[in-house]
């Protein structure tokens, strides 16, 4: 799994998916993510910064950390979150130093999406 990170700094999420390619191509329309694969039951993604992985070796499991993902432009990534068909499931929000909204990804789990920008 890729070259190791910064102490004290998330170095690796893994989500335990029941598709990869779903997986692969629900955040790769809508973040821009890649992927490499490492066999039929393991995937790294990749968001230029950190990076994860998405598995098949165990059950889905949604719920725990809440994952929160930075956009620069906060309604144009909703827009391509609702358009490959995700659920929003908390409206943007003001909070201070910015703004979020939460979605469920095509497994059940909940993420957050942030901007600084009013």
């Amino acid at each position: 799994m890729g070259i190791r990170g910064t102490d004290r700094q998330i170095d690796n999420i893994e989500f335990n998916v029941s598709d990869i390619a779903r997986s692969k191509a629900f955040y790769g329309s809508v973040f821009g993510w890649a992927f490499t694969d490492y066999g039929p039951s393991y995937t790294e993604f990749s968001d230029g910064r950190l990076t994860g992985g998405f598995t098949t070796g165990e059950p889905v499991r949604p719920g725990g950390p809440l994952v929160i993902l930075y956009a620069d432009d906060l309604e144009a990534t909703q827009q391509r979150i609702e358009a490959v068909g995700a659920k929003i499931s908390r409206a943007t929000f003001a909070f201070p130093g910015g703004r979020r909204f939460h979605f469920i990804d095509p497994d059940g789990y909940e993420l957050a999406v942030w901007t600084a920008q009013a």
